[in-house]
């Protein structure tokens, strides 16, 4: 989560949040938070409609891993903190979920793939096949059965 929408969670402004941070250095490493290079910046700005603000901070945000926000609710200590920490902690949990059941099936789909994979070719093979075989000349078919004297074949 970044920065400047973490702390509108906290309810707090997130140059006072950034405060805390810098603060409390020792309990965000870099599996914790990172802060976004200018290229990242750019990019979040242009898919984020929400965070055309940062476009013109001439601040580098940070981004909170889901330890990271966790961590905000310590450093914070505010009652508002610890309710949305408790909130963040549910839907990363979700989120976690939601993930693994969606990888089973993207597995399952993957697999599937390649069981289907070449079947156009054959089955578009057997279309030919039986075009063929509905386009054969007829030939007359040999009469079978008893003839009396006289009858054609």
């Amino acid at each position: 989560m970044i920065d400047k929408d973490i702390a509108e969670l906290y309810g707090v402004p997130t140059k006072r949040l950034n405060e805390q941070v810098k603060r409390n250095k020792k309990r965000f490493p870099e599996d914790f938070m990172f802060r976004l290079t200018k290229k990242e910046k750019a990019e979040v700005v242009a898919n984020c409609d929400h965070l055309t603000d940062l476009k013109y901070s001439p601040n580098l945000p940070f981004v909170f891993t889901e330890h990271g926000a966790v961590m905000l609710a310590s450093v914070l200590n505010s009652d508002r903190a610890i309710e949305v920490n408790i909130q963040i902690v549910r839907i990363f949990t979700r989120i976690r979920e939601m993930v693994l059941t969606n990888k089973d099936i993207l597995l399952k789909l993957e697999q599937l793939e390649k069981k289907v994979t070449g079947h156009d070719e054959n089955i578009q093979m057997i279309f030919e096949a039986l075009k063929q075989l509905l386009n054969q000349p007829k030939e007359p078919r040999r009469r079978i059965g008893f003839r009396r004297s006289g009858e054609e074949d």
